[in-house]
């Protein structure tokens, strides 16, 4: 069955980028209503804005998305991949204004609040995305693919010339708790010669070393260290995922990121919904739905860091 939060979340942070305060907050949602976002600083009927791949507007170092009247919602990836992560279905996120608030950089402290809050099931079935082909796109060294697989699958390697994060590759089955139990607390990175660089675009202007790994060298600046020796990689399979819950619906396939980034994710959802007999709309049943992200999931399984 769907499944919703069983009382609303509310967080209160800063954007990344923009530095803007940010009040964001977590609605249950009835049976087929999806994912929406709800900018509350603006008029009704400019407000709503699906959280949907075809939705998805250009942005550098985030995923945005924008409706038609041209109101947007940035930097959504790491409360899209707590939503897919907890198997929810339908929920109004409702904000105050352009941009998510990053918190600790991680997704852990959307994912602890909607553990405490719980869900509910729902009367209707889950549809889930069945891949039925090998679908790819690259640009230059990157490239990101979907192929056939039972349930979803994450396969990720990076490669970074800083010694702090160097070459990694991580593949993961996220079928049950998986994404809360490995993948959840790892933050957002950036190296600090590119701080600078980042900000004169007006970019990372609410970053700070509580809320995202910076490295320099063989060095990690950010206080306490990695919280895994992989972060950063675990941190791209968050993003992956986050983006990738902007297909609609739970995915039956396998993930493989080279590289890749949000661009490159939603350029292969593109792609895959474009192409017609490489996917199909499938009902779950209990079987299918035990294999998919957040089946099982407690309170008690919650992040210990949330901040």
């Amino acid at each position: 069955m769907q499944s919703t939060l069983a009382t609303a979340v509310t967080f209160h942070g800063t954007g990344l980028h923009s530095g803007r305060p940010a009040r964001l907050r977590l609605v249950p949602a009835p049976v087929d209503h999806g994912l929406w976002f709800r900018r509350t600083d603006l008029p009704p009927r400019a407000s709503m804005v699906p959280a949907q791949w075809d939705a998805v507007v250009q942005g550098e170092l985030c995923t945005r998305i924008a409706n038609a009247d041209g109101t947007e919602v940035s930097t959504i990836e790491h409360v899209m991949a707590a939503v897919a992560g907890c198997g929810i279905q339908n929920l109004l996120i409702e904000i105050d204004g352009p941009e998510v608030p990053i918190l600790d950089g991680s997704a852990a402290p959307f994912v602890a609040r909607i553990l405490s809050a719980g869900t509910v099931r729902q009367g209707a079935p889950v549809r889930a995305l069945e891949i039925l082909d090998v679908i790819e796109v690259r640009n230059g060294p990157a490239l990101a693919r979907l192929e056939p697989a039972g349930g979803l699958e994450i396969d990720f390697s990076i490669d970074f010339a800083d010694a702090a994060i160097g070459r990694q590759e991580k593949r993961l089955n996220l079928a049950n708790g998986t994404f809360v139990h490995e993948l959840c607390d790892s933050r957002t990175f950036c190296r600090q010669a590119d701080v600078e660089a980042m900000r004169a675009r007006g970019l990372a202007l609410g970053g700070t070393y509580d809320n995202a790994v910076v490295v320099n060298g063989a060095e990690v600046l950010s206080p306490g260290g990695l919280r895994h020796a992989d972060e950063a990689v675990r941190h791209k399979m968050l993003d992956a995922l986050g983006d990738l819950a902007l297909a609609g619906a739970p995915i039956l396939g396998r993930y493989t990121g080279v590289r890749s980034g949000h661009a490159l994710t939603n350029a292969l959802l593109r792609t895959l919904f474009a192409r017609k007999g490489a996917w199909r709309m499938i009902q779950a049943d209990a079987a299918l739905l035990a294999r998919l992200p957040g089946a099982g999931l407690m309170p008690e399984d919650a992040p210990r860091r949330a901040a």
